[in-house]
């Protein structure tokens, strides 16, 4: 949360997708940018402040998640502002460059043209009692970095780049010094085009060091478009649902499944996936379930994976563990599931036969692995699974590169052997450990971070 003067700005943040929605107030009435899908945690942060919402605010069509605010505005009555420019299926404020908009008496809102994340991105300054004191950026000027620019294709990436340069530039010339910058991607979200830094900022911050506004233009374009890796498969979804409407949230859960039906279903190659840590699925889980722990970003990682509209079940230890997931799901638009099923593997395997454990080990493991026999088994293959990026930065010699995304569709490609499979910390790992095992494998589950490798005697190279 942040204040100034009699304006209050409150963060809801969603950090399993990097992404961060806002409300702001004067104490009577409020603006919600950028919301989520599952409005009522916007809702219910209204109602705990004791204010209307009257205006809800879309800074662009996004690729990373289903927007709420359509539904938002239907419940609360608020007008809905979009960019004139977007074509969409629905009624909408529609919002031109240098519009202004007044929430309150001492509370306004003024659109920014800011293209660059998208063609017809914008940005908006909140304007107090007493004059502009911040500016939801959407994608366009991250804490310390930008809004990638490849998401409406690569033809677009150099001059969408270029644009995303001058926005910048114009952000901050609109707004003082001390004004606050409140953007939605930046936080873990794949539209970020590097890793942003800090949990706030300022205008003034923002100027000495990032890279839109202390490079020149082409400087900042060829490192902008060096910089961009693969992003999720599920955002060429997004923009479609979030232009046609989203409907409604569905959170009602899904269908029961017994030991029986899950059997089936893994036995038909279905995602059955599992939602316990990486650490309790190890010790124990159903021979062909997909590890996808809700202690990490589960959502990002399996919409990446699975063939859009395929059968999904979830497996929890808990009723409310798989709702969780649902929600989770639901904010990228996966919201019908073949099935759940709550308890213990052992509760959940039809025969005892259908359980299996994944050995574990950390580098050292690795390394002692290779210098000669342990009592794990011997690495044939080291599978390196995270992305593009982080294998040309540094790399475990000898390393077979697939990133995790690509692993259900290249399982040709992994080298026959006992596969070692390691990340940057565990959890990729663990994914990409249980589809090999599914696929018959044997595989040994490097739970460790990859910072520690060269202290632990493993071979690098770059």
């Amino acid at each position: 949360m942040s204040a100034t003067g009699d304006t209050r700005v409150e963060v809801i943040e969603t950090s399993s997708l990097g992404d961060r929605s806002y409300l702001a107030t004067d104490g009577e009435v409020a603006v919600v940018v950028d919301p989520q899908r599952d409005v009522d945690r916007v809702l219910a942060l209204a109602g705990r402040l004791g204010v209307r919402i009257a205006l809800v605010l879309e800074t662009h069509v996004h690729n990373d998640y289903v927007s709420g605010g359509l539904e938002l505005a239907r419940l609360t009555g608020a007008d809905y502002g979009v960019a004139a420019a977007d074509e969409v299926a629905f009624e909408r404020l529609p919002l031109h460059d240098g519009d202004e908009v007044a929430v309150s008496d001492g509370l306004r809102v003024r659109a920014l043209a800011t293209p660059g994340h998208t063609f017809h991105h914008l940005s908006y300054v909140l304007v107090g009692a007493t004059g502009p004191v911040g500016v939801f950026t959407g994608g366009s000027l991250l804490f310390g970095t930008t809004g990638r620019t490849d998401l409406l294709g690569e033809q677009h990436s150099e001059d969408l780049a270029r644009h995303q340069h001058a926005s910048a530039a114009r952000i901050v010339e609109a707004l003082p010094d001390g004004a606050q910058i409140w953007p939605t991607h930046g936080f873990g979200s794949f539209c970020s085009a590097s890793q942003a830094s800090g949990d706030s900022a300022t205008v003034g911050e923002q100027k000495e060091i990032n890279p839109a506004l202390t490079l020149g233009e082409g400087e900042f374009v060829e490192q902008t478009l060096r910089g961009l890796d693969a992003y999720p498969a599920y955002y060429a979804h997004m923009g479609v649902q979030n232009t046609a409407g989203a409907p409604p949230l569905d959170l009602r859960a899904p269908a029961r499944a017994d030991a029986g039906e899950l059997a089936r279903r893994l036995d038909h190659g279905e995602w059955v996936v599992d939602l316990r840590s990486r650490t309790a699925f190890a010790v124990s889980h159903l021979a062909g379930a997909v590890s996808m722990g809700l202690d990490g970003p589960m959502v990002t990682w399996l919409g990446w994976m699975i063939d859009w509209g395929a059968p999904l079940t979830l497996l929890g230890e808990s009723r409310e563990q798989v709702a969780e997931a649902q929600r989770e799901l639901a904010r990228i638009g996966i919201d019908r599931f073949a099935a759940a099923a709550t308890g213990a593997p052992e509760e959940l395997a039809e025969h005892p036969e259908r359980l299996r454990a994944t050995p574990t080990a950390d580098f050292g493991d690795l390394a002692a692995a290779q210098r000669g026999p342990t009592e794990l088994p011997h690495p044939d293959v080291v599978l390196d699974v995270r992305t593009n990026g982080e294998y040309r930065e540094s790399h475990v010699e000898g390393a077979v590169h697939v990133p995790l995304y690509d692993v259900p569709r290249r399982l040709a490609e992994v080298p026959s052997g006992v596969v070692w499979v390691h990340c940057g910390s565990g959890y990729r790992a663990a994914a990409a450990a249980s589809v090999l095992e599914g696929a018959g494998r044997d595989v040994v589950l490097i739970d460790d971070l990859f910072g520690s490798a060269a202290e632990s005697g493993v071979a690098m190279a770059s």
